[in-house]
């Protein structure tokens, strides 16, 4: 599904919820939900990336039976309609087993599979891809950030191995916005290179942050200048995925960081 280091990866985010801080209720009809998708594809994203519930802070908790509900219509069309690969992000593994019945080819846990026990599990079982995300309630740390992150991601991926999940079908994301305060994250961003050391993957999700809200002081949707920065920041330290909801623009940046870094 990827063959990593000859360009950079596009991952298109699809909410189909009523609360997500930048698209909440945009895409809850299923028709539009699926032509967004459709779109994004025909800009160039590599996969699309689903999710039901909203993980933004301060986010209302939805149920697996609730998440499926929004989810599953979308997912049975997107086979039907699309032939790139799909993601669901989700830490729940009932939700993830659902959808890894329907097709789906990877999950996106923003959890890194620690919230459900049987989430590593459920992956290993149908030889899927999953993106390993750093997170934690609040934004203390005992020691450096960066050495916290790669710790925690450390001991995700040897969760993963045990239950059976391939070391190729495992990505990174340090979770900018997760656990972390403002500066915080701009302290991940900056040092983002670091990561390499651990021999995995690295997927950045910046899109539409309130670290970029916070820098340029402008809403959600008007903070596609700053994404693309990260963009080509990111390429720049080895990241191989980006996940955003601007893709024309993001992929155009993309190209040209890859035409310099890539070679």
């Amino acid at each position: 599904m990827f063959n990593y280091g000859k360009k950079t990866y596009i991952m298109g985010i699809l909410n189909v919820t009523p609360d997500s801080f930048s698209d909440g209720g945009d895409f809850s009809n299923i028709d539009i939900a699926v032509n967004h998708a459709k779109e994004m594809i025909k800009e160039g994203a590599d996969i699309i990336d689903l999710g039901g519930e909203s993980t933004r802070p301060g986010h209302n908790y939805v149920g697996a039976e609730e998440e499926l509900r929004r989810i599953t219509p979308v997912i049975k069309r997107l086979k039907e309609e699309i032939n790139v690969p799909i993601s669901v992000d989700t830490y729940k593994a009932d939700v993830a087993k659902a959808s890894l019945e329907l097709g789906v080819e990877m999950i996106n846990d923003v959890w890194g599979l620690r919230k459900d026990k049987n989430m590593a599990n459920v992956i290993a079982d149908y030889d899927a891809y999953v993106c390993i995300m750093h997170n934690q309630d609040g934004t203390e740390y005992d020691k450096d950030i960066m050495e916290s992150i790669k710790k925690f991601l450390l001991e995700s991926i040897e969760i993963g191995l045990n239950a059976g999940i391939k070391k190729e079908k495992i990505v990174l994301d340090p979770g900018i916005g997760f656990g972390k305060t403002f500066e915080q994250n701009l302290e991940v961003l900056k040092r983002l290179d670091e990561l390499n050391e651990l021999g995995y993957p690295i997927l950045l999700g910046t899109s539409r942050k309130s670290v970029i809200g916070n820098v340029l002081n402008v809403e959600p949707k008007e903070r596609v200048e700053g994404t693309i920065a990260t963009t080509v920041l990111g390429i720049r330290d080895g990241v191989d995925i980006v996940r955003v909801h601007d893709i024309k623009e993001n992929i155009r940046a993309a190209k040209m960081a890859d035409a310099i870094y890539r070679r």
